[in-house]
């Protein structure tokens, strides 16, 4: 993804949009967009999935799971990828260890 645009696309996220040879199959900017909507996303959900943690849940992975399931819920407005995407940003984010999330089909 080359292009005089400054925002650094993670692979992680490029790999969402790419098939088995790494060739993008989405245009560039239009996964650029993807990508910052779920960063903006996974940004915006630290300070609730602290407060759910903080507030009487059981356990991180428990808040990241649940997190997860609304995401791929089919009204969130992300795919289920970006839905796995998102919730491994927040653990990141959060400094928590990364949940065993469902495998995508």
């Amino acid at each position: 993804m080359q292009d005089d645009n400054q925002i650094l696309v993670p692979p992680s996220f490029i790999a969402l949009y790419s098939d088995a040879r790494q060739r993008l199959l989405t245009p560039a900017g239009e996964v650029r967009a993807r990508y910052e909507l779920c960063e903006d996303l996974a940004c915006h959900l630290v300070e609730q999935a602290q407060q759910l943690y903080h507030g009487g849940a059981r356990s991180e992975e428990g808040v990241l799971l649940g997190m997860h399931a609304a995401l791929a819920g089919p009204d969130s407005g992300v795919s289920a990828p970006e839905a796995r995407w998102i919730t491994l940003r927040l653990a990141e984010l959060l400094g928590w260890r990364s949940p065993a999330l469902p495998t995508q089909d």
